[in-house]
């Protein structure tokens, strides 16, 4: 069985880093996905794909498939750097400012 384990990357929709601390053993598809010719669903035979294992770090993933025999490639992903923004819409009216804000 070859897995693989990874850390997710954040959703698409949000600037959040939520659901993405975590590590994943997932194993990858034996088979390849076959199209049902009378209803046009696509099926497989092999439940592994199905299966996703959560873990709080990397060496406890490493760990669990050494253990259970399965050969696992760790997939490292790229750590962004935060964007800090100077300011907020709260120091428009400090009173430490050096020039009047206006409009």
């Amino acid at each position: 069985m070859r897995a693989r384990i990874f850390q997710p990357a954040r959703s698409a929709t949000s600037s959040g880093m939520a659901k993405t601390r975590s590590w994943y053993l997932e194993f990858l598809p034996a088979d390849a996905r076959e199209v049902d010719p009378l209803m046009g669903w696509t099926s497989s035979g092999d439940t592994q794909s199905q299966v996703r294992l959560k873990f709080d770090s990397c060496e406890q993933a490493q760990e669990y498939a050494r253990d259970h025999g399965i050969d696992a490639v760790v997939m490292q992903s790229h750590k962004r750097r935060p964007n800090i923004r100077g300011g907020g819409y709260g120091e428009n009216f400090a009173t430490n400012r050096r020039t009047v804000w206006t409009h």
